[in-house]
């Protein structure tokens, strides 16, 4: 039989991946998500969870999700426009705008396709992207797709963007920002991203899947001023410090109506099950209430900060945020770091290119409120260790 050629070169990429020392390769997870874990077998203790308040095995949360299958069982069984437009996807969604002080919100079934829904309605081919060239991937590929012209300016650079938005004669224009770098840990100027937007009459597109629920009172990143302002949108993902599932998109009224009506990622999908919308809500009133867990969480930030600082060989990133980016540079590096740390138990993911940029391959340290001090100091310890072997 003839090789087929298309899957040779897919094994040639493959190996070259490997020995660039970016094949990437799945864990199996054999528990409950959390500080402590369960992985191929063997328990460790996880430093790479986006599960920032200890939510997604919250006791109470897992009971209102059994509570809501008691009742009304697993699955949406069809698209919100049909009839999969549950009464529990309703109360959060008015429970969640009311916390982050929007007139509205609208849940969708991930943040990619938050990001997909919300460009793809409000802009098309007479439009323009102004995005920061750090933003996730989800916003890259939404703008991208939604056929507006895509322009990028350099990460954090307002001056850049301000030339950009001077020049440019879009009919709608639209800025797009991660609120939290989900690599670097560093938060965008929101204050200064609002001006931008409103002196060239653009929307603000927040998304805060790393801020809510840990920046503040637990309601993310954003100022009162944007809160109050109508073009602004924030999109929150439901799966990190929220402990479940989902994203929910907040704006003004008329723009959650115009998303109902044209985003196709939306319309287009099953419903989540209504027991994860039970689980959210309830997630919603521990963020509202969980200042102690806030507490906790800046402490670990201080303490592994004041531990790492002045490593010789490794830079700790400015961040104030539970992901805590520790620069290796090169790739194969990275990896070994990391695999010395497994070896003492410590989950640590090596982040390499093309999430970031090349001979900037790190650690991406993410704290959680359930970690303890001693949890906390085992790594400090370690990777002292390892760096000066």
């Amino acid at each position: 039989m003839t090789e087929y050629s298309a899957l040779a070169r897919i094994e040639e990429s493959l190996s070259q991946l490997e020995a660039d020392s970016l094949l990437r390769k799945r864990v199996l997870l054999e528990s409950a998500q959390g500080t402590h874990v369960r992985v191929d077998g063997r328990d460790l203790i996880s430093f790479c969870s986006n599960d920032y308040l200890g939510l997604a095995n919250d006791p109470a949360l897992a009971q209102a999700a059994r509570d809501a299958i008691s009742e009304f069982g697993v699955g949406a069984g069809a698209s919100h426009l049909v009839t999969g437009h549950h009464r529990l996807h309703h109360e959060f969604e008015q429970a969640f705008a009311r916390f982050i002080g929007k007139p509205a919100a609208l849940m969708f079934s991930t943040g990619y396709m938050a990001n997909l829904g919300v460009l793809t309605a409000l802009l098309g081919r007479h439009g323009e992207v102004f995005a920061d060239r750090l933003n996730h991937a989800s916003l890259n590929d939404a703008a991208q797709q939604c056929g507006a012209k895509f322009t990028r300016y350099a990460h954090a650079e307002l001056d850049q963007l301000e030339e950009q938005l001077k020049k440019s004669t879009a009919q709608e224009k639209m800025i797009c920002t991660d609120l939290v770098f989900s690599m670097d840990g560093d938060v965008a100027d929101v204050e200064h991203l609002l001006e931008l937007a409103e002196a060239h009459d653009a929307w603000l597109y927040l998304d805060d899947a790393h801020g809510f629920g840990v920046l503040d009172d637990g309601r993310g990143g954003m100022p009162a001023s944007a809160r109050k302002s109508d073009r602004v949108i924030y999109l929150a993902t439901l799966g990190k410090a929220a402990g479940v599932f989902g994203a929910a998109v907040a704006a003004h009224a008329n723009v959650i109506e115009w998303l109902v009506q044209k985003a196709r990622p939306y319309i287009y999908t099953t419903a989540m099950p209504p027991m994860l919308a039970a689980a959210l809500i309830e997630s919603l009133k521990q963020i509202e209430a969980g200042n102690s867990r806030r507490v906790k969480l800046q402490q670990h930030i201080l303490k592994l900060r004041e531990g790492l600082g002045g490593l010789s060989r490794w830079q700790l990133m400015a961040s104030e945020t539970p992901i805590q980016p520790l620069v290796i540079g090169e790739n194969a590096e990275a990896v070994a770091v990391s695999k010395k740390l497994l070896e003492r138990g410590l989950l640590v993911p090596a982040i390499r290119t093309p999430t970031v940029p090349k001979g900037s391959a790190r650690l991406r340290i993410s704290l959680s409120a359930a970690h303890t001090k001693a949890e906390v100091d085992s790594l400090v310890n370690a990777i002292r260790e390892i760096s000066e072997t």
